[in-house]
């Protein structure tokens, strides 16, 4: 045979599982997007056609939708820990699943004080409204012996409108940036962070203290840091997560350098370069791209590059 099979994996991606909690009149929502990926003894049925060691993926989406009625779902996390361990534990031909969940978040509405409101909506606690902050991502990798956990987020939109430079770079005859020692510093964060616990016989992170501390803790090194590179901005929130939570090892970062450029007004007669404020034009693309993992010392890094960039 000239070719051999190389890696491998199949199943059913993109399941929309809106899981609705009802406890009394307050209501709970979680709003998951879950794709199922599993490995194993799959050679046959690349090469023959046979399915016999095969799940049928609709299996798998309907097993997720189980799950939720079944399980519940306590945090992004826990849910693909279990559908891990029961892809892997429950069909012998699978060695290997993962599965990456993006959820999205709902805020309460928030009912008004005026003497409009229908009668008996005093106390309303279901209804919401979609988050526009960021996308919550995590991802859960099972062999049978041992997991891998990362959470994430992404589309996480932040801006520093002063406290940045950016100066002393190397210039060439293609150079036209202009130095600037006070600039608007913006960038979408994505980043990935991978979590120590790998086993029951260790204690399980509170998922979702877990995933608030971090984020918590990249905004407040956003805000803290007087930048002169996004280079150290990134650095300087990794370390603060690895710093501040001791149950993650290691973050990758890939932040986009959202530019805003100082928009010419001298035509107009118009100086905008004023102490009181100025007038930019925000770039789309291109745009720099700065990615890095930071670890623990003594850590080796697990993130794929390619989770991250472009």
């Amino acid at each position: 045979m000239p070719t051999i099979l190389g890696q491998n994996q199949y199943g059913k991606a993109e399941n929309r599982v809106v899981k609705i909690t009802r406890e009394g009149d307050t209501h709970h929502i979680k709003d998951l997007n879950v794709s199922v990926a599993l490995s194993g003894d799959m050679d046959e049925v690349h090469y023959s056609g046979s399915n016999a060691h095969v799940l049928p993926t609709d299996t798998t989406k309907n097993t997720v939708f189980a799950f939720a009625k079944e399980h519940g779902i306590e945090s992004a996390e826990q849910f693909g820990i279990h559908l891990a361990r029961h892809f892997v534990e429950s069909q012998e031909p699978i060695k290997r699943a993962r599965i990456r969940v993006e959820e999205y978040a709902w805020d309460r509405i928030a009912t008004s004080d005026s003497g409009g409101r229908f009668i008996g909506a005093d106390e309303v606690r279901h209804s919401f409204v979609r988050n526009g902050q960021e996308t919550r991502t995590a991802q859960v990798t099972y062999d049978g012996e041992s997991f891998q956990v990362f959470s994430g987020l992404k589309d996480l939109t932040v801006m520093n409108s002063t406290n940045s430079e950016f100066w002393g770079y190397v210039k060439d005859r293609y150079t036209t940036l202009k130095e600037a020692y006070d600039r608007i510093l913006a960038t979408e964060v994505t980043g990935w962070w991978r979590h120590n616990w790998t086993s029951d016989e260790q204690r399980m992170p509170q998922w979702e203290r877990s995933y608030a501390r971090t984020k918590q803790h990249l905004l407040d090194a956003f805000v803290e840091t007087y930048s002169l590179s996004l280079q150290q901005t990134l650095y300087q929130m990794g370390a603060r997560v690895i710093n501040s939570r001791s149950e993650i090892d290691e973050i990758r970062f890939s932040l986009p350098n959202k530019h805003h450029f100082l928009v010419d007004l001298e035509p107009f007669g118009l100086t905008n370069d004023s102490a009181d404020g100025a007038v930019y034009f925000a770039a789309d693309r291109p745009y720099g791209l700065i990615e890095a993992t930071i670890l623990r010392d003594g850590c080796e890094p697990q993130i794929p590059v390619d989770m991250t960039n472009l």
